[in-house]
């Protein structure tokens, strides 16, 4: 069977990863790069693809790579607020799309490319790690099944050094970035509160704090779900001890994990911990990607959970410019 064609559309450091996992998959050829300059595309390979063979095409111009690379699939790591652009242009050019988080930087944009997609057939998936662990698939199959009864509240927060290590790139530019830590790095315990709860979002309080810089890099956030369930998530970015947790509440027990990359997971049933059987199902964004273009799985992820946290986080900067409770616009 010939390989998968796949191309990556922004080489700066978050695709080293992706870089590396695609050159190792057995079924995937990976063909083309794109970025705005040759200079840092021929650095991007020297660090993450330099024994690679055959040495995949370079591109200034997307447009290009499209029509010149015959892609099945492209990854899209470019700055935020291109991500709707970007999806577009390569559904257009009959791409199957893994997006790295957040998938798009507006609720009307996310609603928009959900459509795009459909119409298309193609495969979409958003880079969450979480999604892809058997501990948020537990947590997730729990809250459908009732076991613990009703989940009444989830309380979460992370903390990382944000501020300073981005500072003077663009993820600290607004017309790039969207926002500040909460739509960066607090994005994956948005994600995995959204993916798990599976509930529309009603109504947000939010307070930020930008620090002396153009975006939020402290915040908060009140949250409560279509359903009931009232969350509520601190989001922090000038903190050194880098970590995260989120804790579900349920009627009849507790479950804890990090929200982060979900590598542990604690139970109560009742008052009491009990050790729980998990499925040992982990996979990465990339090869559940891939599974998925090939029919051997499904997308962990999908547009329903763009749209979901494009309507939390337009709330949440809502709500923290106003003063006000924010309802997400219905579209």
């Amino acid at each position: 069977m010939a390989k998968l064609r796949v191309g990556i559309l922004g080489c700066g450091g978050m695709a080293g990863g992706h870089a590396q996992r695609l050159a190792k998959h057995e079924e995937v050829e990976l063909v083309a790069l794109a970025d705005v300059s040759e200079e840092g595309l021929n650095a991007f390979i020297e660090r993450n693809l330099s024994d690679y063979q055959p040495r995949p095409a370079i591109f200034t111009d997307p447009a290009q790579m499209y029509a010149q690379a015959n892609l099945d699939a492209i990854v899209i790591v470019t700055p935020h607020t291109l991500h709707y652009e970007h999806a577009v242009q390569a559904l257009e050019a009959g791409c199957h799309i893994l997006m790295e988080k957040p998938m798009v930087t507006d609720s009307g944009q996310a609603h928009a490319l959900a459509k795009k997609v459909e119409e298309t057939g193609k495969v979409f998936v958003i880079g969450y790690n979480t999604p892809c662990t058997p501990v948020m698939a537990y947590i997730r199959d729990t809250i459908r099944s009732g076991e613990l009864g009703n989940l009444e509240l989830v309380s979460g927060w992370l903390a990382q050094g944000w501020m300073k290590a981005t500072t003077g790139t663009w993820r600290q530019n607004p017309a790039l970035s969207g926002g500040g830590q909460m739509y960066d790095s607090g994005a994956h315990i948005f994600n995995s509160l959204v993916w798990t709860v599976e509930q529309p979002i009603e109504a947000v309080q939010a307070f930020i704090d930008n620090k002396g810089t153009p975006v939020d890099i402290n915040g908060t956030a009140n949250i409560r779900f279509a359903n009931g369930v009232l969350a509520t998530i601190t989001i922090g970015g000038n903190c050194p001890a880098w970590g995260a947790k989120i804790v579900y509440l349920f009627e009849n027990g507790r479950i804890e994990s990090d929200g982060w990359s979900a590598k542990w997971i604690k139970v109560w049933k009742g008052n009491e911990e009990v050790e729980v059987e998990l499925d040992s199902s982990t996979t990465s964004p990339v090869n559940n990607f891939v599974d998925a273009i090939l029919g051997r799985d499904l997308p962990r992820t999908a547009p329903i959970n763009g749209i979901n946290q494009s309507e939390l986080m337009d709330a949440i900067y809502e709500s923290a410019r106003t003063g006000q409770i924010a309802k997400p616009v219905k579209r």
